[in-house]
């Protein structure tokens, strides 16, 4: 049985008595699709403090009894990671963590029509974890930045493509933490050399100052992003920065630990 779901949450499908948890895609619900003739001045950068909220219709989706009770958020809180049980065994085990996002994420019954018989279905909402830091990014950022400012990073250096969810949430969070954030973006050939504008990811990132640098598809593929990365971070190093280095996506065996708790929840 497959199922399609164009949400960016986790899909947990019910059968028979049975649970089990199928792979979907977790991102961002939206981006922000804008272009202004405006200069940044003009913006106001305290309106990327508000949080999105979905409206869900009582017909479409009904709440979870068996979800977790949110405890108390406190934003921008370094607060002590203690793994559960089960994941205690892993390595490298975090000391800490950074509140980013709105957790726990609801678990939502989505009343599809036309189901087969004793199927349910279930949506683990993270497209309602935050705003500008909504998705699954989030996650993986409270463990890699807390690492970060654990080694006394003052910047962070990441990348992705030229509208990666991934660099946004990175940019943000970096600001939040008061840590200057470079990013190395993919793009074509022939924008390579021109100013990338502001439109949709790019807006917030420059809004919160982030340092874009662009690349060429074709150089990506022929250097990695491995090597790019390292040559920014040497470049940063010669110049007395103390860079911290996020792979794409945040996507390493620190950054899991962000799965691990989504489990948990």
């Amino acid at each position: 049985m497959q199922i399609r779901v164009n949400f960016p949450i986790g899909l947990k499908i019910k059968k028979k008595g049975k649970e089990r948890m199928l792979s979907c895609q977790w991102s961002s619900f939206s981006r922000v699709c804008y272009s202004s003739p405006f200069s940044l001045q003009q913006f106001n950068i305290k309106a990327l403090n508000l949080n999105r909220h979905y409206c869900l219709t009582k017909s479409s989706m009904e709440d979870s009894s068996s979800q977790v009770s949110p405890s108390p958020f406190q934003f921008l809180t370094k607060k002590p990671y203690e793994p559960p049980q089960w994941a205690s065994h892993l390595s490298p085990l975090p000391s800490h963590t950074f509140s980013l996002g709105h957790f726990p994420t609801p678990i939502h019954k989505w009343n599809l029509p036309n189901l087969p018989k004793d199927t349910e279905v279930w949506l683990k909402r993270d497209d309602i974890s935050g705003m500008q830091l909504s998705g699954n990014k989030v996650r993986k950022l409270e463990f890699l930045l807390g690492d970060a400012v654990a080694q006394g990073a003052d910047c962070i250096v990441t990348i992705g493509g030229i509208q990666s969810n991934h660099c946004r949430a990175t940019a943000v969070a970096a600001k939040y933490l008061n840590l200057d954030c470079y990013l190395i973006l993919r793009t074509s050939k022939l924008l390579v050399d021109k100013d990338p504008g502001l439109i949709g990811n790019l807006l917030v990132e420059r809004l919160v100052g982030a340092h874009i640098d662009l690349v060429s598809k074709e150089e990506y593929a022929k250097v990695g992003s491995e090597a790019l990365t390292k040559l920014l971070k040497e470049e940063l190093l010669n110049e007395g920065r103390k860079p911290y280095v996020i792979p794409v996506g945040g996507s390493n065996s620190l950054g899991t630990w962000g799965y691990i708790e989504a489990i948990r929840e």
